[in-house]
Order: C-alpha cells, then structure tokens, then sequence
C-alpha cells in the first residue's frame, strides 16, 4: 500500500509544480490566432512578449512586412507606419532545438544579436536558414518563443494580400493594412 501511497503523491506534487506554457489569443482584422509561448524554452523572450501584451502596447499596431513563402512580421508600428518605441533590447534565446519551422513565433531583430524589442514574425515555412547554427553574430539566429496552435489559416490568409513599399521606403508593405487589433492572455 505504501509504494501506491507515494506514488500519487509523486503525481500530485509533479502535477501541481508543472506550470504550462502561456497560451495568448492575437485578434486580427483577418480573424483569430492562437499561439502557445515556451516559457519553458525560451523564457527572456517570452517574459518579454508578455509584458509588451499585458501593457496593450500591440493594440492596433499592423503586420508591416509581408513576404509570401516567408513570414509575416509584426509588433512594431501604427497603421499609418510610423515605428512604436518599444522597452529595451533582450538577449537573443536561439537555439538550435528550437528551430524556426512553419507557424512558429520568433523575435524579429537588427544585425546586432541581442537588438530584438517587441517586433516578431511568423514563420510561414520552415526556414532553416534563420536556426542558431553557432555564436557569431552571423550564425546566431532568430530566437523562436512559440507557436500557433489554432489560426494558421489566418496567417496563411495574411500571406497572400497584395504588398508594395511603404511610408519611409519600407519594402513588403500590406497595400490594406492588417490590423492586429489586440493580443492577450488565454484565462
């Protein structure tokens, strides 16, 4: 009886300190995205994220580059493509086993490694190339931090609008804005 009596309590004590990855709803003008965030994988990243939702700073920003085969990218600026400042910069999270595959979420960023802020892109094909492959600035890659888990038709919707240059010679730009009308966190 003793070994079935600790066994459940093993159970109880795993059960009630696994703690599950945050879950966040993205509300679009083109419909709704789930994507659960890897606290667990990425957690610098995902702290981030989080606070950036929680604070409403995506609301009403758009998906600013769209390139078809690719990504879409968003979290940085107003319809009208004038840049949000963002917090500061975070550390770059990549790694090599969490690769940037189709309908994963991954910390957009400058050259610099660790430059990322609050813009991000979603994968739309596995795109081996943007992986950690090594610790130079060139290798490094792009962090991933989640994934979509329902909506991807949305994002595929999304890939297919009509795109031109943008305000301030941004190239890749929705000639319709999408509108990401509000992310927030699944209760």
């Amino acid at each position: 009886m003793r070994p079935m009596i600790l066994t459940l309590l093993l159970v109880l004590s795993t059960n009630s300190n696994a703690q599950a990855n945050p879950i966040v709803d993205i509300e679009t003008s083109k419909g709704l995205v789930s994507a659960e965030l890897y606290a667990d994988k990425a957690p610098i990243s995902v702290e981030n994220f989080l606070r950036y939702v929680d604070n409403g700073f995506f609301n009403d920003l758009i998906f600013h580059r769209v390139i078809p085969n690719f990504m879409i990218q968003g979290g940085g600026f107003s319809e009208d493509m004038v840049q949000k400042t963002g917090y500061e910069p975070i550390k770059n999270e990549a790694r090599s086993d969490v690769p940037n595959v189709r309908g994963t979420l991954a910390m957009a960023r400058t050259n610099i490694v660790d430059s990322a802020t609050s813009q991000f892109f979603i994968n739309l094909i596995d795109n081996d190339y943007l992986n950690h492959t090594d610790d130079s600035p060139r290798g490094f890659g792009y962090a991933v931090f989640g994934a979509v888990i329902s909506g991807m038709e949305v994002i595929d919707e999304i890939a297919t609008v009509e795109t031109g240059m943008g305000r301030g010679g941004h190239q890749n730009v929705p000639k319709e804005p999408v509108m990401i009308l509000r992310i927030k966190r699944q209760q």
